[in-house]
């Protein structure tokens, strides 16, 4: 087969049993595929370990058959756990990439282990950046994995109903990467430079079909859940008995077209069983944590991706069904009564997205029943570029007290235009948009806008970008942590690929950062940073900064609520960072982060480490902590922080787990517990039982304080939820 040759893929002549057994008839004359590429530690040269896959389909499935040979018939594969939705460089693991529209901005990924595990998810943007990768998107297919004694088998069927694509379409892009935790290699089919990612969208080449592919059928599915639990307040002394509750809700996807979907939720539940991690928060400005709820996730980048990612985001999904409590400025669940979303393609240029979700009143916080509308559309433009527009309307309709009242001035709406570019070659990538906010106010400055250029080639990258916001620009739907700024951020880089090296990759940057507001600079970070890949996998990161920040309010660099560095301040302080991630092919895996020097008007130490055990793959150990010291001069507040705790994850089967974590949070005094198990009896359809334990503490590492608790917050939590396709 030609390097850059499609498959051709052809009906299946026969049954197949997902076994992981390739003694099924149909494998016998589908078209064998070899000729995979290093990625890494080299690239674009033959891979030394021979990989093999074959296709076909049905009425019903697509059907992937793939061996993985070996170099020691006498080795261990390297799993993290049997749980689905596994990541890691270091891993054995064979992906499936398949862009249905050959557009090269959006994909389905599918990967399995060699004990079977699954993996799905989402790639957007050209896969040209990690957060492009998602793994949060869950959905149903199969796959079976076989060890033998000098390689490992997969079988895998994916339901068409599981994919987007457009009827009487011939033609999809596909690629396939493998993961070796032997020799450390990492191969893909259609040959990708290192200086992109794995699963970057660009290169991939072409699965051609014998027939057009028509819709399969009525695409309809369910997802009811029930939970009850009971909790208890113990700071509350209105609450001194246990509150049980129970709910009932759930999702529906119905397939309008095999491109375009519907998705619809009652009564939602989003946080019961997902805990977030606690961080040590020592920024000025708020910070926030990926989305993971299931209703928002299919197509999430045609609306989350507008703006710009960290300073001026139009619609952040985490923002619904969150609200803040005035009282205690603590994030508390707001209820969603019903949310529904159309999404998808209309053909291979135009993509849209419509949302509405109504939020519940609560009476407790002073906060009004809302709605939420959505609407985003894009145009695919020259090979995999795109122009892409949305507008958000946030109208209350409802009083705290759960009175209708639909009054015309108590709206905020944003309007927006975005342009993204991605060249053929995936060399130059970009981005420009304007977004403008309305409100009753009608104020000047509610506005925001960037522009973005990125090019890259084999041993150079630069890039360039600005944003603007205005004083008044609004998103209460989204992300935005700092209005009436504008910023640059120019940065040079230049990278060396050794041969034959204990090292695989040097790389050298140097960048700059800076904010100003109407009248001055306000912010300036400039670094030189040098990083490293060895041929392990292990990676080596480290900088020198040098920071410039002039306070435009009053500010404690510790966040523990003391005497704070006064507004109209400014600071200049260096510091330097690093971070190291050992080989985790090991038995023990290590993760080491620091940053030492000056902060602010003193000195800060950090100092991050985590160390992994695992018992592959049945079960892992991690022991983490996080530790800041901060010296202030008097009479500003000097701190010791610590997060610390174990984590435990143990995976019976690949439909049993379990998983406990305890975290000790000297910054907010509060020590959490939470164990959660979970069976997953059917494929997408889970059994949880969770339970969570805060408790309040001084410092325990005093003698004085070492017995020191008191009881917060107790919650004991069973959901069981049933994926239903009709």
């Amino acid at each position: 087969m030609a390097q850059n040759g499609p498959y051709y893929i052809k009906k299946s002549e026969g049954p197949i049993v997902i076994d992981g057994v390739l003694d099924d008839i149909p494998w016998r004359s589908a078209q064998a595929a070899t000729d995979f590429y290093q990625y890494f530690p080299e690239d674009s040269i033959p891979a030394k370990l021979k990989t093999e896959f074959k296709l076909t389909y049905d009425a019903e499935n697509m059907y992937l058959a793939a061996i993985m040979y070996n170099r020691n018939m006498e080795r261990e594969y390297v799993a993290p756990s049997l749980r689905r939705d596994y990541l890691g460089r270091e891993i054995d693991v064979i992906t499936l990439i398949l862009d249905t529209f050959q557009d090269g901005t959006n994909a389905f990924m599918f990967g399995v282990n060699p004990f079977g595990s699954q993996r799905e998810g989402l790639i957007s943007n050209g896969g040209n950046r990690l957060e492009n990768f998602s793994l949060s998107w869950d959905n149903k297919w199969y796959a079976e994995a076989r060890q033998e004694a000098d390689y490992w088998a997969v079988e895998m069927a994916i339901p068409f109903k599981t994919l987007r694509f457009k009827d009487n379409i011939d033609r999809w892009n596909i690629n396939f990467f493998r993961m070796d935790s032997d020799t450390g290699e990492r191969t893909t089919w259609s040959p990708i430079r290192r200086n992109y990612e794995i699963y970057a969208l660009a290169f991939n080449r072409e699965l051609v079909w014998d027939t057009p592919l028509k819709k399969s059928g009525p695409n309809v599915s369910f997802i009811p859940y029930t939970l009850a639990g009971v909790d208890r307040d113990f700071e509350n002394a209105a609450q001194q008995t246990p509150n049980g509750h129970v709910a009932f809700g759930g999702d529906a996807k119905v397939a309008i077209s095999s491109a375009l979907n519907l998705d619809m939720t009652i009564n939602p539940d989003f946080s019961q069983v997902e805990v977030d991690e606690q961080v040590t928060n020592l920024d000025r400005f708020e910070i926030f944590f990926p989305e993971k709820r299931q209703f928002f996730l299919e197509n999430a980048d045609l609306f989350t991706s507008f703006g710009h990612p960290l300073l001026a985001r139009p619609f952040f999904s985490r923002k619904i069904g969150i609200a803040i409590d005035s009282s205690t400025g603590q994030n508390v669940q707001n209820k969603i009564h019903y949310g529904a979303r159309v999404s998808g393609k209309i053909d291979n240029n135009w993509r849209i997205g419509l949302m509405n979700l109504q939020t519940a009143a609560d009476e407790q916080i002073d906060l009004p029943a809302t709605n939420y509308s959505v609407a985003a559309v894009q145009r695919k433009l020259f090979t995999r570029s795109n122009v892409g527009a949305i507008f958000i309307n946030q109208q209350t309709t409802r009083d705290s007290l759960g009175e209708l009242t639909f009054a015309p001035d108590s709206y905020h709406r944003l309007a927006g235009v975005d342009y993204n570019l991605a060249s053929a070659d995936n060399r130059w990538l970009g981005k420009v948009f304007y977004h403008r906010s309305f409100n009753e106010k009608n104020n000047p400055g509610q506005y925001s806008h960037a522009a973005y250029l990125l090019y890259r080639s084999r041993s150079w990258q630069f890039d360039w970008a600005h944003v603007l916001i205005g004083d008044n620009f609004e998103a209460p739907a989204g992300f935005v942590p700092r209005t009436g700024i504008f910023r640059i951020n120019p940065s040079l880089g230049y990278f060396f690929l050794p041969d034959n090296s204990v090292f695989t990759l040097h790389e050298l940057k140097g960048g700059m950062e800076i904010f100003w507001n109407q009248d001055r600079m306000i912010d300036r970070l400039a670094s030189i940073e040098y990083n490293a890949d060895f041929r392990t996998t292990a990676r080596l990161e480290t900088s020198v900064n040098s920071d410039y920040i002039f306070l435009q309010a009053e500010f404690d660099p510790t966040r523990t609520g003391g005497i704070g560095l006064p507004t109209g301040s400014e600071y200049n302080y260096t510091y330097m960072k690093f971070s190291f991630s050992s080989d985790f092919r090991r038995l023990i895996g290590v993760r080491l982060k620091g940053q030492v020097g000056q902060y602010f008007n003193g000195n800060r130490l950090n100092l991050n480490a985590s160390f992994n055990i695992r018992h592959m793959p049945f079960a892992a150990v991690t022991l983490s902590g996080n530790y800041n010291r901060i010296k202030l001069p008097q009479p500003y507040s000097s701190a010791n922080l610590f997060l610390i705790g174990p984590r435990i994850d143990i995976t019976m089967t690949r439909s049993l787990f379990f998983t406990t974590f305890v975290q000790y949070n000297s910054q907010i005094n509060n020590i959490n517990i939470n164990s959660r198990f979970q069976w997953r009896f059917k494929p997408v359809s889970d059994l949880f039982i969770v339970y969570t334990d805060n408790y309040g503490t001084e410092d325990p590492f005093d003698p004085a304080n070492r017995f020191l608790l008191w009881k917060k917050n107790r919650a004991l939590v069973l959901k069981l939820s049933y994926w239903l396709n009709l």
